[in-house]
């Protein structure tokens, strides 16, 4: 098991970034970006759900706006975020939605603080590439930092989910191209996630058995919506996918409820599927393809939860994205276009090669307080 360090630096304004591997460079003393002013959330009282604010949002770089000269990637190294070089990094969003000390909100009905963490995973130093196409160390590297920031952000009470993400392509919302992904910590329980801790419930109530489990087994089972499988998930295309070519990446084990919770073959596992399916999404249509990644973990007391990554691109055709239009969006009720079973066969038929990863690029993190220098601290797995 090779050891991975994490160096943990901070700018004039207390912004964290993590240096994952060797560290080459410092921080500025002084930033000029703080917490962004304006930023909160506020309640909606008839759907009971949070929508946070946060108008600084716009002023982020976009390396996809057609109409502006071309500019410094800020992600690459030496960029505006890591200003040296490195191999992989996360760092607190400069333009969050939620921040760990948000401003202070007037007192009024249904406004509170926007409290939470939003971080950006950068996977590489280089500026062109995918989960498919990373080396082996890079790949193991974003293993080892999801479940590093993760593991940190669960443990920390204010927050009640986790959610580490990828927006992949302009068409998902992405703007800027560099490889990277980011995690969002809230400090209350999404409504989607209140709604699958219910039917887990449910289901237990009714059936005595985990409803993760049976989902797992008939995925698994209905080869028609099969698309790829290992020992420790199973890689399907859903029932009833909401979305074009929907693949859901299982845990099979019952147990395996966060990153925190992989074994060292799964762990292995989990990147050999992650890799398996993007490596089918960019020869679908023979160009990569935009798409919405989220990683889900299991909240706090929800036992029947399953580990699970869900991947939802948008394109329906070579040419045509769907857009989640009038009826999707005013009421819930999707529509897919195009039938679960014929996206399965369509991705399963794509040839994929032997993907491997060796078991070395499986890591413990050592983390390194560079600011002051603490004693190095090792970051327990079930590795």
């Amino acid at each position: 098991m090779t050891e991975l360090l994490r160096h943990e630096l901070r700018d004039g304004t207390g912004r964290r970034l993590f240096v994952y591997g060797p560290l080459q460079g410092t921080l500025s003393p002084t930033d000029e970006n703080g917490v962004p002013t304006g930023l909160h959330k506020r309640f909606d009282p008839f759907t009971r759900t949070w929508v946070a604010v946060s108008s600084s949002r716009n002023a982020r770089p976009n390396d996809a706006r057609p109409d502006d000269p071309p500019r410094e990637c800020p992600l690459c190294p030496g960029g505006a975020e890591v200003p040296f070089p490195y191999e992989s990094a996360v760092f607190e969003n400069r333009f969050p939605a939620l921040a760990g000390e948000p401003p202070p909100v007037e007192p009024r009905p249904f406004a509170a603080p926007a409290v939470g963490r939003c971080e950006v995973v950068l996977y590489t130093d280089e500026h062109e590439g995918s989960l498919a196409t990373l080396s082996d160390d890079a790949v193991g590297r974003v293993l080892a930092m999801w479940r590093d920031r993760s593991s940190e952000l669960w443990s920390d009470p204010r927050h009640a989910f986790v959610m580490i993400f990828e927006n992949r392509g302009v068409a998902a919302g992405a703007t800027l191209s560099h490889p990277h992904g980011q995690i969002y910590a809230f400090d209350h329980l999404p409504p989607v996630q209140r709604e699958k801790i219910a039917a887990l419930e449910e289901h237990r109530d009714r059936t005595g058995g985990c409803l993760a489990c049976d989902v797992g087994e008939a995925d698994d089972r209905e080869v028609e919506r099969l698309v790829a499988a290992n020992e420790s998930f199973v890689v399907a295309v859903p029932y009833a996918a909401r979305w074009p070519y929907e693949v859901h990446v299982r845990a099979r084990r019952h147990g395996l409820r966060r990153l925190a919770d992989l074994s060292a073959a799964e762990e292995l596992d989990l990147g050999l599927a992650l890799r398996d399916v993007v490596y089918r999404y960019d020869r679908l249509f023979a160009e990569p393809l935009a798409y919405m990644m989220v990683a889900q973990e299991a909240p706090a007391g929800s036992e029947d939860w399953h580990l699970h990554f869900e991947f939802s691109p948008l394109n329906r055709s070579p040419s045509q994205v769907k857009v989640r239009a009038s009826v999707e969006t005013a009421t819930g009720f999707f529509i897919n276009d195009t039938l679960p079973e014929a996206s399965a066969r369509a991705l399963a038929r794509i040839r994929v090669p032997d993907l491997r990863l060796p078991r070395s690029v499986l890591r413990d993190v050592i983390a390194v307080d560079r600011e002051p220098l603490a004693a190095a601290a090792t970051f327990e797995s079930d590795s």
